[in-house]
């Protein structure tokens, strides 16, 4: 019985004293999850209610209908994460409805995707704008897009679902 309680003890001490996770300076994290805010998701569903606040009693302000449309979470409360689309408006959505899935929102008409990160690549094809496309990986000034059956890279700063500083693999 005390090798038990001692065993319990010291978990209970080494859980208190493990950080959950790194933070950078000035990092903030979810209540709910323990992930980083604000952070990208997209749209699961087809359709989703944004709503007021919190729970299903506030009131349906808009309905988000695009599929994987990519959103920004700022807020979590329980089963609810309070989201932004790429022009600032928002409000709770229920988690169920959204994705770890990363999209992105293309920003400039007839977007040229290049065969490598590199402006003199070849251009194997053009996206038009507002087109959502699937993020893959990211260097500090280029990330991999795809959609309609094409892949290619594309300038970060073109594109509206990823960070500025966000590298991905």
């Amino acid at each position: 019985m005390r090798t038990a309680f001692l065993r319990s003890a010291l978990i209970l001490g080494m859980l208190l004293l493990a950080p959950a996770a790194p933070l950078s300076a000035g990092e903030k994290r979810g209540q709910v999850t323990n992930l980083p805010l604000p952070r990208f998701v997209s749209m699961k569903a087809s359709e989703g209610n944004v709503r007021r606040g919190p729970s299903l009693s506030h009131r349906i302000d808009w309905v988000y209908k695009r599929r994987d449309l990519p959103l920004r979470i700022t807020a979590e409360h329980g089963h609810w994460r309070r989201v932004e689309d790429r022009d600032g408006m928002g409000g709770w959505v229920h988690y169920s409805l959204l994705s770890g899935v990363r999209t992105v929102l293309v920003e400039q008409d007839m977007l040229p995707l290049h065969s490598k990160p590199d402006p003199k690549a070849p251009v194997v094809a053009r996206l038009e704008l507002g087109v959502v496309a699937r993020l893959g990986e990211c260097t500090l000034e280029w990330c991999e897009l795809r959609s309609g059956g094409y892949a290619g890279w594309a300038p970060k700063v073109r594109l509206w679902g990823v960070e500025a500083e966000e590298l991905r693999d």
